[in-house]
């Protein structure tokens, strides 16, 4: 038993949890073996029991295990998975190569913007598209609607999906991460919060838990590693993400995933910085560093899933299999939707091509490119139309009557109910 507690990071095992395994011991209603772990008022300690009519239940985390980290995984359930994330990921690179240069970094552009605005709303927090699709593309060195005021949150975020894709082939280093956690949180602050920036956390506040509900009633849903841990368990992390194996690196971005915010090293931003090292080993899979889907984005819809399917791994054993079969099948969904995401490419190259023969000003070309690019929320009207080009109502009812006569957006309803959509054109 105290070498168990000295795994925890204890000297010895301290004197209110002997007292109570003294207590334990005397204790006939319960399976003898689960006697040694009858734990705990002391809350800083790694396992955890409930008493519900003397009858008790021993929770414990992935981390606190002896195997920890030697993830195991059927491999057989994972081929067919494999198997067809690879062949979808053959065919999006064969639609990729029919578009042209410009198409293919509109491609990218999107799925970049996607990849910002929804790892940062998994988290709560609120991006405007089109100012992270601004930011992404000046970074880029790609021609884009218009230079917009820079907000160091997008700054930060957008640096990090970059970095960690645009230079998949680095090696992933301690340094490398405080970077990243750095960029996150420029002001030192997380929302009206100080927190420790690239350092690993140090607990000051008490053990670093996830949890949900009311003050005063809340679920904790998860335990990280206690602090004086962290220094060993992220070398282990750096040396196992980078060492060489025979695993399938789709397989491996999932357990990297897994692993790292099973770590929670950072005071926050683990859950986006895990996503960035997940889409690091992603792009090293595909070979690419220009990515096409986005799996925040389809993490996104699946939120509540995610959560659930993190929160049962993390209390169960080293099998992952479970996690990494939802994890694929959700790579598989967001490769799926990349196939939207370039038929709308198509559908803008189409939408300037048929217009090539008509005179169109530049209050038409910014505002149909806003639609095209999927960043414009809610329904075109001339008042939105007059808001976004600076013009008067009447200016923006003329435009927008020449537009739908050129054949590129329809107009329904009348009067102040009058609302505008693109038209699909279709090739000749």
């Amino acid at each position: 038993m105290q070498a168990f507690y000295l795994q925890q990071g204890y000297s010895t095992i301290p004197s209110k949890i002997s007292t109570i395994l003294v207590k334990a011991s005397k204790i006939t209603t319960i399976a003898p073996e689960l006697l040694g772990y009858l734990v705990l008022l002391d809350k800083t300690c790694g396992v955890k029991c409930y008493n519900r009519r003397r009858t008790f239940k021993i929770v414990m985390y992935i981390h606190e295990l002896n195997e920890w980290p030697s993830f195991q995984w059927d491999r057989e359930a994972l081929l067919p998975l494999l198997a067809e994330t690879h062949e979808r990921l053959e065919a999006l690179n064969l639609e990729l190569s029919k578009l042209g240069f410009t198409e293919q970094n509109e491609a990218s552009l999107r799925t970049l913007t996607e990849e910002v605005v929804r790892t940062s709303e998994i988290e709560g927090e609120i991006l405007d598209p089109a100012q992270v699709r601004s930011s992404i593309a000046r970074k880029l060195g790609l021609a884009d609607g218009g230079l917009r005021r820079d907000d160091r949150n997008i700054e930060g975020i957008v640096d990090v999906v970059l970095e960690a894709t645009q230079k998949c082939d680095e090696p992933l280093t301690e340094k490398r991460l405080r970077g990243w956690h750095a960029a996150l949180f420029p002001t030192g602050y997380s929302g009206t919060h100080e927190i420790l920036v690239a350092e690993w956390r140090d607990d000051r506040d008490g053990p670093m838990q996830v949890v949900s509900g009311p003050y005063g009633n809340r679920k904790i849903h998860f335990e990280a590693p206690a602090y004086l841990r962290l220094v060993f368990e992220m070398e282990k992390f750096f040396a196992w993400f980078e060492g060489a194996d025979d695993v399938d690196l789709l397989v491996k971005a999932g357990a990297s995933h897994l692993y790292f915010v099973t770590l929670h090293p950072f005071d926050d931003g683990n859950g986006r910085i895990a996503r960035a090292i997940a889409d690091l080993q992603l792009a090293r899979a595909d070979k690419m560093k220009q990515r096409y889907y986005s799996m925040s984005a389809q993490i996104k819809i699946d939120k509540k899933e995610y959560y659930d399917m993190l929160e049962a791994t993390q209390r169960a054993n080293l099998d992952i299999t479970n996690w990494l079969v939802w994890f694929l099948k959700c790579l598989i969904r967001s490769i799926k939707n990349a196939e939207t995401v370039l038929h709308d490419i198509l559908q803008k190259a189409r939408v300037w091509q048929h217009l090539h023969k008509y005179e169109i000003n530049k209050r038409q070309e910014k505002v149909l490119n806003t639609l095209l690019d999927g960043v414009f929320v809610g329904n075109l009207t001339s008042g939105k139309y007059a808001k976004m080009t600076k013009c008067s109502t009447d200016t923006a009812s003329r435009d927008l009557i020449k537009l739908v006569e050129y054949g590129v957006l329809d107009r329904t309803g009348d009067g102040r109910g009058t609302q505008y959509v693109l038209k699909n054109i279709t090739p000749p």
